[in-house]
């Protein structure tokens, strides 16, 4: 069984998104031992014992949070469908790489499509919690 499907239907954690099921869109990332990864066909086998970390969490990390305030402050949101995968990659992004130039940026969040087009944002957000990460 996926590891998708233990948070959503066994654990009723609906914040990672089921998308395309075949781990090209990027709305079911999570972080496994900090690590961006995608979870719809990543079996729940393979992460016993391993960190896991969801959108309901990521918030309580530094980099999270910081990632889930420039998301507000800068209004990235429109249908938010995406957007858990989206700050759940960029999380990733800015706890292994703090200052990430915009190639950095494209690499990391190369997986996640955004049906709104909110690319523009996104980007700008990301920035904006690496600078605010540095203050």
């Amino acid at each position: 069984m996926p590891l998708l499907w233990v948070l959503r239907d066994i654990l009723g954690m609906t914040g990672t998104k089921f998308g395309c099921g075949v781990a090209l869109c990027g709305a079911c990332t999570v972080h496994v031992d900090g690590r961006a990864v995608r979870s719809c066909l990543l079996p729940v086998s393979a992460v016993s014992g391993r960190a896991i970390t969801t959108i309901e969490g990521v918030g309580a990390t530094p980099v999270g949070a910081k990632v889930q305030k420039a998301w507000l402050d800068l209004e990235v949101i429109q249908c938010g469908y995406c957007q858990s995968g989206q700050i759940m990659s960029a999380a990733a992004l800015l706890a292994s790489t703090p200052t990430p130039d915009d190639s950095d940026i494209d690499a990391a969040m190369a997986g996640n499509i955004c049906r709104c087009g909110t690319y523009v944002r996104v980007r700008e957000a990301i920035k904006h919690a690496a600078s605010e990460r540095q203050t």
